[in-house]
């Protein structure tokens, strides 16, 4: 096998463009899986890395491979491994400092994938780590979503916002979602019970007695929907300020602890005042999870979305189309034009 691969990379932040450069290959710890990826999606949290944007919560070293989330098949094993083998179809999202799918290889622990589900290709499986293990995370881990129950997901067209309304569905509870009028029709064949045209009616002027939110905006948004859940429910940001059960689970110095319960004062307060339980969400990845993820595509729950599918060459293309912000769904970088022929291994 080689050793180098091709990657794109940023070599300091705010850098315009990733550029595709030949790398060393990763190392494969005990635990891990090499994979050839074979198709890697673009996510914001991919751009707001390359802008500097995490830096309070994340720190990475130079030069750096952007991409979180991906299909491939296997190629190598570690020693330690016992749920795959070469040749496995998988998908998964790694590990936040060990990012990178923007890559023709990646290493990863064997606990953060899952086997591909057999009935989508491997660019509609790697439309689904990232968006669905947030959306999942939320609505089930934290949330606690239950049949019968209603939750707003804001911004429904969005590649989020795509697999929050299905999995809530799956869950069995009434969903409302935002959107702009072009897309009304479209979220409603996700499934969307209540849909808002965001352009013309501020939800919280149509929206009451809600058990929860899933808010993917932050600002105006997410103070707004205190206003339409009742006491006891729930509302999980994404795009908010990080709570204190953040803080602790990642070890956050003192020092930010303090600012963001400072820059938190209007939530906390918000919440206090309504009865409401607000929670910041940092996605980790799960290869049980996935699992889960899977047997609902499997069962006709769950579909991705895709916008469209770019080869890698492109990935600049593909970053200006994500920046801009009109893609319904997910934007896809192709890395293998013939996976069959790696099946074969």
């Amino acid at each position: 096998m080689t050793k180098t691969m091709q990657a794109a990379l940023i070599t300091h932040y705010k850098q315009a463009m990733p550029e595709i450069q030949n790398v060393p290959l990763p190392t494969v710890r005990p635990n891990d899986v090499l994979v050839r990826i074979v198709a890697a999606s673009i996510n914001p949290i991919d751009l707001k890395t390359k802008d500097g944007k995490l830096r309070l919560l994340l720190k990475y070293q130079m030069p750096l491979i952007l991409g979180s989330d991906f299909s491939g098949i296997v190629t190598k094993v570690g020693t330690n491994v016992t749920r795959f083998k070469v040749g496995d179809a998988v998908f998964g999202r790694p590990q936040k400092d060990r990012i990178g799918t923007f890559a023709d290889f990646l290493a990863i622990d064997q606990h953060d994938i899952a086997l591909k589900p057999s009935r989508l290709t491997f660019e509609e499986a790697a439309a689904l780590p990232l968006v669905s293990l947030t959306s999942y995370q939320a609505l089930h881990d934290l949330m606690h979503l239950t049949p019968g129950q209603k939750v707003l997901i804001q911004a429904g067209a969005g590649g989020v916002g795509t697999v929050a309304i299905q999995i809530a569905k799956a869950f069995g509870a009434e969903v409302a979602t935002t959107t702009s009028s072009q897309n009304i029709a479209f979220v409603k064949s996700l499934g969307a019970d209540h849909v808002i045209d965001y352009h013309r009616v501020p939800f919280q002027n149509v929206l009451s007695d809600y058990d929860g939110v899933f808010d993917t905006l932050g600002g105006t948004s997410l103070a707004n929907a205190f206003q339409i859940v009742k006491p006891g429910g729930t509302i999980v940001s994404v795009s908010g300020i990080p709570d204190e059960q953040f803080s602790d689970a990642y070890n956050v110095p003192f020092w930010k602890k303090t600012a963001f319960r400072l820059a938190n004062h209007r939530i906390s307060k918000l919440a206090r005042k309504t009865g409401v339980t607000y929670r910041f969400l940092f996605m980790h990845p799960s290869g049980s999870e996935l699992e889960k993820i899977g047997e609902l595509v499997e069962n006709d729950k769950l579909r991705p979305i895709v916008d469209r599918v770019l080869p890698f060459a492109q990935l600049p293309e593909a970053f200006a189309y994500s920046q801009a912000g009109h893609a319904k769904g997910k934007i896809i970088l192709k890395l293998v034009d013939n996976p069959n022929s790696l099946l074969q291994v």
